[in-house]
């Protein structure tokens, strides 16, 4: 016995052909609002952002034993008695991170131009400032030769 197939084929070609319905009673929507509505969606506004932050790396800081401490003590008192004529120097130095824990090693290049003890700061001619406490290396740069 053979059962009838129906046309399932195309199951809306009943309605396909007719009228686009159009509202008496709203107005049309304009294209632009229309389109907002599939615009993305943040459902936790900042997420994005504290994911990235989260996922910044950020350096340790590395503690200095006192051998490291007086050798960097030495090379202080050498700048200082070099001042105001000292030789460039290149400060390898911890920048704590004000958002997180941890932060980075810059390296500062430059002439020194003033010592505070007090404060504990190297006050660089370039006008950056860079403490005491926070200096891992310091390497005396020979003065250039004019060739």
């Amino acid at each position: 016995m053979k059962k009838k197939i129906s046309n399932n084929l195309k199951p809306y070609e009943d309605i396909i052909h007719l009228p686009h319905h159009v509202s008496g009673r709203r107005p049309h929507m304009p294209l632009a609002d229309r389109a907002a509505q599939f615009s993305p969606f943040a459902a936790v506004v900042g997420h994005e952002t504290a994911v990235k932050e989260a996922a910044r790396y950020t350096d340790q800081r590395k503690e200095l034993d006192e051998t490291e401490k007086a050798v960097i003590d030495d090379q202080l008192r050498e700048i200082e008695a070099q001042l105001p004529n000292g030789s460039d120097v290149e400060i390898m130095y911890f920048e704590p991170d004000v958002l997180k824990a941890g932060g980075k090693y810059v390296v500062k290049v430059g002439k020194v131009k003033k010592l505070d003890m007090y404060l504990k700061e190297v006050h660089m001619e370039d006008g950056s400032c860079i403490e005491i406490d926070e200096i891992y290396r310091i390497v005396n740069k020979p003065p250039k030769s004019d060739e």
